[in-house]
């Protein structure tokens, strides 16, 4: 595994990022997204994902190509395809219209050209359809068919990034409460909240994302075997758990979301529980005790019942890991000061090499019980690291005398001052008086 320094924190992975996969359009529903859309409205939105499909085959920008060597290769590179202007016809003719924006007539020669060519063409798409409405009635063909397109281009705009996407999908659902198709009417109300969702998330704020959690936590409970609806809400306790002051926000979300996840009659809905399971664990940990079990560096089994009444600072590290090791030195410092008051830390050795381990621990006269596993393939495998889905080291957990967790952000100076309030001044400095 290879070791990150310097004084970021030592992850254990990569983070994968957000954006759709290059090869399947935004708005085309994948094995974890709803389908009902590309089964509703087939003859648009399924060339469109053929359409995008085609990302892969498209040169990256910069890249070196071979001149043409036909007399055509002298004239102007196309710029890629048009998007036509909506024609002034009958619905029809509009539907025509919203099938063809599939069909365009020249590929996109870039991966922006094609982003700027399926944004154009959603927008057109929603615009055309509104056309179709109210020139319809509920219940006709051509009116049902323009509510499926419609959900189908506000849902690529949102994806694409379009800020006024999710507000128009909220208005587009509150419009539907007559609609005689239940499974429409539902579609768009999981596209509106997925929409303010992506926006709230966007906007990097995690107290943006608060208020949506009942309404999330409510459409799960209505359906509970609903793979898209799971993998948006868990996906939503997971961005917020990357984002700064986010955990908070993300311990709520998995509290409220993964009780209906973990019961789904669907089998991959609950896959998608057990693999954040660890994550909920350590992010729901503040109020609430915590397991910690293992093996001293000694060999002799670690027994938690000897930290009943103290205030012990659990921390996760390793001696490869440079801000781990740049913070020994201010827990050697509150263990002197507060270790006769109450205070004890336990390391978790996340290190892969029990003679670099004990040399180091021999080196530093660390005084403090240390736990350590031998590794078992590549990686971080000790149980308790991966009990608790620790990803990134320094990981430390501050817990309180009554054995409940206080909190996950006790370094530096905050465990200093965290101390001194629970444990009032250190011995030293009464001695002093």
């Amino acid at each position: 595994m290879t070791r990150p320094t310097g004084r970021s924190c030592c992850r254990s992975g990569t983070d994968s990022g957000s954006l759709p996969h290059p090869g399947v359009h935004p708005a085309c529903p994948t094995a974890s997204e709803d389908r009902m859309t590309c089964r509703r409205s087939a003859s648009s939105s399924v060339r469109f994902c053929l359409l995008v499909g085609a990302m892969v085959a498209v040169a990256p920008v910069g890249a070196q190509q071979e001149p043409a060597k036909s007399p055509s290769a002298a004239r102007p590179a196309a710029r890629g395809p048009i998007v036509p202007p909506i024609p002034d016809g009958t619905p029809e003719e509009l539907l025509k219209y919203i099938d063809q924006l599939g069909e365009p007539s020249a590929m996109p020669t870039s991966r922006g050209r094609l982003r700027y060519y399926l944004k154009k063409a959603a927008a057109n798409t929603v615009e055309a359809a509104d056309r179709i409405l109210a020139r319809s009635r509920p219940g006709d063909p051509v009116h049902d068919r323009a509510l499926a397109v419609k959900l189908d281009g506000l849902q690529t705009l949102s994806k694409l990034g379009d800020p006024e996407a999710a507000a128009l999908l909220g208005e587009f659902a509150d419009t539907l409460g007559d609609v005689k198709d239940p499974a429409l009417a539902a579609a768009v109300r999981r596209a509106a909240l997925k929409a303010r969702i992506q926006a709230a998330l966007a906007s990097g704020r995690p107290e943006a994302a608060l208020p949506l959690i009942p309404s999330v936590a409510a459409m799960l409970q209505a359906a509970p075997d609903d793979e898209a609806m799971a993998e948006a809400a868990i996906g939503m306790a997971q961005e917020l758990s990357g984002m700064p002051g986010g955990d908070q926000a993300a311990a709520a979300a998995f509290e409220a979301f993964l009780p209906t996840v973990e019961k789904s009659p669907h089998p991959a809905v609950r896959s998608r529980a057990e693999a954040v399971a660890g994550t909920a664990r350590r992010l729901m940990l503040p109020g609430r005790p915590m397991q910690i079990t293992g093996t001293l560096l000694s060999g002799q089994p670690f027994d938690q019942r000897s930290l009943i009444g103290k205030v012990v600072l659990v921390d996760f590290w390793a001696t490869w890991c440079g801000p781990c090791v740049a913070e020994i030195g201010n827990l050697q410092e509150q263990y002197a000061k507060w270790h006769d008051r109450g205070f004890e830390v336990v390391g978790v050795s996340l290190d892969e090499d029990r003679g670099t381990l004990e040399q180091f621990v021999r080196l530093k006269q660390i005084p403090w019980p240390v736990l350590y596993e031998e590794p078992v393939g590549p990686g971080w495998r000790h149980p308790l690291a991966g009990y608790y889905a620790i990803t990134g080291i320094p990981t430390v957990v501050l817990i309180g005398r009554d054995g409940n967790v206080i909190t996950l952000d006790a370094r530096g100076k905050k465990l200093a001052a965290a101390l001194e309030q629970l444990l009032g001044e250190p011995a030293a400095r009464i001695g002093t008086r």
